[in-house]
């Protein structure tokens, strides 16, 4: 997109927000860098280069606007949408995995040497691993100053800074300000929300419009695990098992951003937060561009019309949901529910709500405790049994890994090695697990039946043979689909 300097310059003119996140507007005579969207009057073309990240930004020697806040833009849709070792390794180091292993361990995770991933992120996004993780830590840094009393040597530990001193300097560096001058500044007119409740911190989450809440915050609530997930007052609230800790967060939709309130054990685990919660929701997808793809079938574009911006809704953890797909196998929500409740108050770590009125007590099991439970004890038929305890062991010794930065196909293949893995249960952990947006469920009841109803064929070979105009934006067909339907994933709790 970057390269494309004259489609950057008509989004940039016109103020457009659909390209925030996807470049980054860098002005020669002011040293400042823009999302595209910024209110102050466009730069001379002459003036303007356009870069991929805000890395590469402060790379190049360019501090944030003070107005449009760059740094606080939606991510790019590209890292969600595909599987290649650089989309890989940007969902690694979202996932705070430079600032906890090292670039070794980056690359060792992809499965290339270090200069290799140097060489490729350089490429792509005009910056490497370290600069793609310390600009990171700068926007984890601003968060905390704006919007939480913590002092500034706690706020500098938990972004990640080895030094007050690197913290002060990379701060003034990237914002142009010293941190109790950015503390300031937000107190006079804040665009973050501080928080009400001792302990937690309170931000909000950018998304580009539109979104519809329905399916994704209807999905989330109506297959909530008790205990580990709830709906409270408007806000979908779950337990989040962290690298350094725990977490309890609550997500409440609003018209132009996702409020997010989270309590963490562990402050360093912020931004890792943040980012489970923008990929649970989607957050980061344009749905301009899927909308327009779904809507060239005329027997979609109807259903795509009616309520534009539909997400996909994923997981903050792929392993969880890999066994909550396994024990809702042929059985309703609600009994899924009931199986995964069961597991959760055997095998869960109790955690405390931080809402005294909150209802929610554990994390889901880990599969190493999971791999402890007897199979006797699970009221599941003998197969299904089978097909989760080998799963669980897959997950425990490593030879299934499932995360954030799997390669898609890789983990399909071996899910779908395993006894009890059909088409079905590879595919809805591929879609929200793993975060495909293409994966497609053409066997499903519900898929089929809404296809029929819209003259669509309704066979699985002739539905997944329609389906190829969608591509690669099937998953999202999917929730289209769905939300045809009468079902309460489909509509916003009251």
């Amino acid at each position: 997109m970057y390269t494309d300097t004259e489609r950057c310059v008509r989004a940039v003119q016109s103020k457009d927000a659909r390209f925030d996140g996807w470049f980054f507007t860098a002005v020669r005579t002011t040293g400042i860098y823009c999302r595209p969207s910024c209110p102050a009057v466009p730069p001379k073309v002459e003036n303007m280069t356009f870069l991929p990240s805000a890395a590469a930004c402060q790379q190049s020697g360019y501090r944030a606007c003070k107005r449009c806040r760059p740094d606080t833009s939606p991510g790019s849709p590209e890292w969600n949408a595909r599987a290649d070792a650089v989309a890989r390794a940007m969902r690694l180091i979202q996932d705070g995995v430079v600032d906890r292993e090292g670039v070794p361990g980056l690359a060792a995770r992809l499965g290339y040497s270090s200069r290799q991933v140097e060489r490729q992120l350089n490429a792509e996004l005009g910056a490497g691993p370290l600069a793609l993780a310390r600009a990171q830590r700068a926007q984890t840094a601003r968060l905390l100053i704006e919007t939480s009393e913590l002092p500034m040597g706690d706020i500098a530990f938990a972004a990640g800074f080895s030094s007050i001193r690197t913290f002060n300097d990379t701060v003034r560096e990237v914002f142009a300000l010293a941190p109790g001058e950015l503390r300031t500044r937000a107190g006079k007119g804040p665009r973050q929300v501080r928080a009400q409740v001792p302990g937690t911190i309170s931000l909000r989450l950018p998304f580009r419009a539109p979104l519809n809440p329905d399916n994704l915050f209807g999905h989330l609530a109506a297959t909530a695990v008790p205990g580990v997930e709830e709906w409270r007052a408007g806000a979908y609230r779950r337990t989040l098992r962290l690298p350094y800790g725990t977490g309890v967060v609550a997500l409440t939709p609003q018209p132009d951003h996702i409020g997010c309130r989270l309590a963490l054990t562990d402050l360093r685990d912020l931004t890792i937060a943040i980012n489970r919660c923008r990929r649970l929701l989607d957050l980061d997808a344009d749905p301009e561009a899927v909308d327009e793809q779904l809507r060239s079938d005329p027997l979609l574009a109807p259903i795509v019309d009616k309520a534009p911006g539909r997400r996909v809704p994923r997981t903050v953890d792929a392993e969880e949901f890999a066994v909550r797909a396994v024990l809702g196998q042929q059985v309703s929500t609600a009994a899924a529910r009931t199986h995964a409740a069961r597991l959760v108050r055997a095998l869960g770590e109790p955690v405390a709500d931080p809402d005294p009125e909150g209802g929610l007590t554990h994390l889901f099991p880990s599969s190493q405790a999971l791999a402890g439970l007897d199979p006797q004890s699970l009221a599941l038929p003998l197969s299904r049994r089978t097909t989760l305890t080998t799963l669980v062991s897959a997950l425990a010794d490593g030879s299934l890994p499932l995360a954030a930065d799997s390669d898609w196909e890789s983990a399909r293949a071996r899910l779908a090695a395993l006894p009890g893995f059909g088409p079905w249960t590879t595919e809805i952990i591929a879609m929200r697990a793993l975060g495909d947006p293409d994966a497609f469920i053409p066997s499903d009841l519900g898929i089929r039946r809404a296809a029929k109803g819209l003259g669509l064929p309704s066979t699985p070979a002739a539905l997944t043979a329609r389906a190829a105009h969608w591509r690669p934006w099937r998953a999202y067909a999917v929730q289209y689909l769905w939300a045809t339907e009468d079902h309460a994933v489909n509509f916003l709790p009251a």
